[in-house]
């Protein structure tokens, strides 16, 4: 076997890897710091974020917008290296970021390629060395350290960063090998993993999927099969030939998925216009007079959509407000306002942009992202029970938690030598 030796190796050079392989290259630069990643190209994840574009953060990041584990140990990382930072990074990379109307931060070229070529250089100014494709089979823990070996090489590491990512987009290297590595070092995983950020089906004969293309503000609500509201999302949403998709569908997804695993009779509804209450569009249907229902739902809707709720309340379009009777107004004001969906499912991992569940924060030092369960063993991004809505949260939780990591491994290093 083939064997080499590093003082700090990271295993996955996706957004968190890169910054603590950036982090801790800067902070210990006489140190050899080897990031290892399986995929044959690098970045995947970074290049196809935000439409090809790159979401890099979002202007207002609090650990109100993430899941999984607590939300003070959330804010703990967070706060290590806050979005000012992050926006001051990317400039000192020369990427410099521009906010647009919801928030999110993309850099002013428009070009996720920017933000990757930018991690890349910053890693191997620093320093570090990358090497690719170097997929991890097995990791050993030894007396001086760990061995990580891949087919007939061997790596051995004084400290290790596991920044191996979860399961979404799985073709991008994300298989879920780094929670059997964290299991092989004492560390456990949450009962249940799944896709998050994740369109959601619908059987194929529903109205909703003969609407594919079709987009608009709404508020999906999630409520227990006893009624309870369980969570609710405002944002645009998108119809689809399987299902729904958009920013209000993707976030709503984890929350839904979760609750289903609980209450199979968990329900999942649309409200087209969310900002105008059952009250206020029950009267205006009921004022209507001589104007025909479809015209007045085309005054606040798109077309198609219009005529699909008529459709799907059995009521004529043409029908005049002076026509139509109270349960067929009642039943289209529920279509408009609260239209129950039935959901079948989700489009997987390969359709989903961050991954729920991981390792819990619980066990890991939260000022050094050092494991509890083993010494000299760092967590960052994905593999971390943390996910936050789309918008570049979870692309925040990547660059904080791997600064940490990157730059608190380093410095123990320097400290135990």
């Amino acid at each position: 076997m083939k064997r080499d030796a590093a003082d700090i190796v990271i295993i996955g050079a996706g957004a968190a890897g890169l910054m603590a392989t950036i982090f801790a290259a800067r902070q210990a630069p006489e140190a050899r710091v080897v990031a290892l990643d399986g995929a044959k190209s690098l970045g995947a994840k970074i290049l196809v974020a935000g439409g090809g574009r790159c979401n890099v953060t979002h202007h207002a990041v609090d650990e109100r917008s993430f899941n999984g584990s607590s939300p003070n140990s959330i804010r703990n990382v967070l706060r290590r290296f806050p979005v000012e930072e992050t926006v001051r990074f990317f400039s000192e990379l020369g990427v410099a970021l521009k906010r647009e109307e919801t928030g999110k931060l993309f850099p002013t070229t428009d070009k996720a390629r920017t933000v990757l070529d930018a991690l890349l250089k910053a890693a191997r100014d620093a320093g570090a060395e990358i090497r690719f494709p170097w997929r991890v089979e097995s990791v050993v823990r030894t007396a001086d350290g760990f061995e990580v070996t891949s087919g007939g090489q061997s790596l051995e590491a004084k400290r290790l960063v596991l920044a191996s990512g979860g399961r979404s987009l799985p073709k991008s290297g994300s298989d879920g090998l780094g929670y059997t590595l964290a299991q092989s070092l004492g560390h456990s995983v949450t009962d249940h993993i799944w896709p998050a950020l994740v369109p959601l089906t619908l059987s194929k004969n529903h109205f909703i999927c003969g609407l594919s293309g079709l987009s608009a503000p709404v508020e999906l609500v999630l409520n227990s099969g006893s009624g309870k509201k369980l969570a609710s999302m405002r944002g645009s949403m998108l119809c689809a030939h399987f299902g729904v998709s958009g920013p209000a569908a993707l976030d709503i997804s984890r929350h839904f998925t979760h609750a289903k695993r609980n209450d199979p009779d968990t329900r999942l509804s649309i409200n087209w216009l969310p900002d105008s209450t059952p009250e206020e569009i029950d009267e205006e249907l009921r004022n209507l007079g001589a104007g025909s229902v479809i015209a007045a739902l085309k005054r606040r809707l798109p077309e198609r959509l219009a005529h699909a709720l008529c459709e799907y309340a059995q009521i004529p379009g043409s029908t005049r407000g002076s026509e139509l009777g109270r349960q067929p107004r009642r039943e289209l004001v529920e279509a408009i306002t609260s239209l129950a969906i039935p959901v079948t499912g989700d489009r997987g991992y390969n359709y989903a942009e961050v991954t729920a569940g991981g390792v819990p924060l619980a066990e890991v030092q939260l000022k050094t992202m050092e494991s509890r369960c083993t010494s000299g063993l760092h967590l960052c991004g994905e593999i971390c029970d943390v996910d936050g809505r789309i918008g570049g949260f979870n692309f925040q939780w990547a660059w904080a938690s791997g600064f940490v990591a990157g730059a608190e491994c380093a410095k123990l290093l320097r400290k135990r030598r």
